[in-house]
């Protein structure tokens, strides 16, 4: 075996090990997108922001079948499997493509309706309810209180019937009894910009891990045609000199 093929077949390898390396951190991060979206589902209408996770985590689980199948077509100098894996490539390829174009476009729509929705749940918030379970934990998380601050309770049923602001709003809980009359123990920040900051960072995260495996993919489908090339030319080459 030449040094040529060897190389070649070092590369594949390598780029085998990097489909199941990369197959475990797309369904990472994939994983980490969908579990931010689920902990806060009450406030997004919109589900079609979570197509471009679902997009991920399919290519993970069929990265890992395929860096499989080019190890094998690798290891068997298969040219059939080789053209094979190439094709696996390029698909793959397309879909990470699709899941980045898809990605940008949602982006930008994450804000449109949150405003309403989350308007909504808190109109529902009654302490006990699912409704008031999110709104607290989407406080307590992000640390902030109301749709854009404090007075954001200042119109909900909860307040009216309570006179009180819910202590999830509040900086330090033990020493918060959840009057407005005391405004700086609660959060400054609305829940709103924190939250669509929140998504529009997790979605950019994805964006840019997809974006980096798109790219040794390109790489791999290059590869591909080197040494399905080499191959062709070191048979030719046998051909000759035993004819």
């Amino acid at each position: 075996m030449d040094c040529g093929i060897l190389t070649s077949k070092t590369i594949l390898l390598f780029l085998s090990l990097v489909f199941w390396g990369a197959g475990a951190a797309l369904a990472y991060v994939g994983a980490y997108m969908l579990r931010s979206y689920d902990t806060f589902e009450s406030f997004i209408q919109d589900k079609q922001t979570l197509i471009p996770a679902a997009i991920v985590i399919g290519i993970s689980v069929v990265m890992f079948i395929f860096g499989l199948v080019g190890c094998c077509a690798t290891l068997r100098e298969s040219k059939v499997g080789l053209c094979c894996f190439f094709v696996i490539i390029m698909l793959i390829f397309a879909a990470e493509v699709t899941a980045l174009v898809f990605s940008f476009i949602y982006q930008g729509k994450i804000g449109e309706g949150l405003e309403k929705s989350m308007s909504d749940v808190y109109d529902k918030y009654d302490g006990k309810n699912p409704e008031s379970q999110a709104v607290n934990l989407l406080q307590s998380e992000l640390k902030c209180c109301g749709v854009y601050n404090m007075s954001s309770w200042l119109d909900t049923p909860w307040f009216i019937a309570n006179k009180t602001i819910p202590l999830s709003c509040c900086k330090n809980t033990t020493q918060c009894n959840g009057e407005p009359t005391q405004p700086n123990q609660f959060y400054s920040d609305g829940c709103e910009p924190k939250l669509v900051k929140l998504l529009h960072d997790t979605m950019t995260y994805g964006m840019l891990v997809v974006l980096g495996f798109a790219i040794i993919k390109f790489f791999g489908m290059l590869s591909v045609c080197v040494i399905t090339c080499r191959s062709n030319s070191r048979r030719k080459g046998y051909q000759a000199i035993y004819g």
